[in-house]
């Protein structure tokens, strides 16, 4: 009975760690930015690790007052490039404390 006590311990002390350390991991995504692009780089759009948008750069040349649509689109795909870009470091670097836990909604 005193063995099992150990063990519930030792997971208990294990979790409180993976806990602090999914927190420091939140933080430092938080910090984190990623640059989207579009048009080779005719538009860049920087996100924050709290999918902020932080920064839009639009190069002359690709600014047309006779095709403001095309400047839309390429705004939204460097827009999305980067949302996709934060989504992958997310997961990449918050998907290791779910690795092998059989967690419903962590999966």
């Amino acid at each position: 009975m005193m063995k099992g006590m150990g063990n519930m311990q030792k997971m208990m002390k294990q979790m409180q760690k993976m806990q602090k350390d999914m927190q420091k991991a939140q933080e430092e995504l938080a910090e984190k930015t990623v640059e989207g692009t579009a048009g080779g780089g005719m538009v860049t759009v920087v996100v924050n690790g709290q999918k902020q948008v932080i920064d839009v750069n639009i190069k002359e040349d690709v600014v047309d007052p006779e095709d403001i649509e095309m400047l839309q689109d390429l705004v939204l795909a460097a827009t999305n490039d980067a949302l996709k870009q934060m989504d992958d470091l997310t997961n990449n670097t918050m998907g290791q404390f779910t690795k092998g836990l059989n967690i419903p909604g962590l999966q």
